[in-house]
């Protein structure tokens, strides 16, 4: 028996992956901002969907309540927090420099009760920063937290320009990343050309997920380049396949070439 649960999709970073809350008395409308208990405390998060019904295995977590809607002096409170988070931005990127430390600084938060300041940062590989926690911990007089990101994270934080020439999907919309594989471009029959199917990340382009369903329906069945299959008798090995005429060619072992449409490895028939 599948349960459901009504629930809000909130956000607590810039194009943040979505947690889910359950319902409370409050007339609350997508955009709001909202006090929710996270693993870092209590924090300020903006609705990105509104109440609906969602499989409870498909969250895979529990599911808690909403604090309340920001009342006007929880905004005030808030707005402060942003200000302060942004002026320790600048404060801890002079001790990372002062340090000489290689990492680079992407974003500053404070939770709403203070309790907490975090740093995101990107770096290319571990850090000792346990110099620049105690200066940062001395400053604030609070708790610090120093999270690190990929790079595919990175880009996310500072936002871009693709290769499309719109602003990358990580920055405006695409709030989890899923594996990207040299299989997926040579399935769409691309050049692989490093440079031209990876971001700025320097990793695979994520758009090359965004027709895999269609690609994979439309080559169900189909062999693929280097496969063998019988064919009237013969063993044939598949030379190319090529998804924009449907059909693929390939050769038995006497020498001859077949071409074949899509359908037949469908159907068994050659229209």
């Amino acid at each position: 028996m599948e349960l459901f649960a009504n629930v809000y999709g909130v956000s607590f970073l810039p194009v943040g992956k979505i947690i889910y809350y359950s319902e409370i008395d409050e007339d609350i409308k997508k955009g709001d901002l909202v006090l929710a208990m996270t693993e870092f405390g209590l924090d300020v998060g903006k609705v990105e969907y509104e109440l609906h019904e969602k499989r409870i295995d498909d969250i895979g977590y529990e599911v808690k309540p909403l604090v309340r809607k920001l009342s006007q002096e929880d905004l005030e409170k808030h707005n402060e927090n942003v200000k302060d988070a942004r002026l320790a931005f600048w404060k801890c990127r002079e001790y990372i420099k002062h340090y000489n430390l290689p990492m680079k600084l992407l974003y500053s938060k404070y939770m709403f009760d203070r309790s907490r300041l975090l740093f995101y940062f990107s770096a290319d590989g571990r850090v000792d920063f346990r110099e620049l926690v105690k200066e940062l911990a001395r400053e604030f007089k609070t708790r610090i937290e120093l999270r690190q990101v990929g790079v595919r994270d990175e880009v996310k934080f500072i936002g871009g320009i693709g290769l499309c020439g719109l602003p990358t999907c990580c920055s405006v919309f695409l709030r989890e990343f899923n594996s990207v594989t040299l299989k997926d471009a040579k399935k769409q029959q691309l050049l692989i050309n490093p440079v031209k199917i990876s971001g700025q990340c320097r990793r695979l382009l994520c758009c090359l997920r965004y027709e895999k369903p269609v690609y994979d329906e439309l080559t169900e069945n189909v062999p693929e380049q280097d496969e063998v299959f019988e064919y009237e008798g013969k063993t044939c090995k598949v030379v190319s396949v090529n998804i924009f005429t449907e059909k693929v060619t390939a050769i038995s072992d006497e020498g001859m070439m077949v071409v074949l449409p899509f359908d037949y490895f469908k159907t068994g028939t050659v229209k």
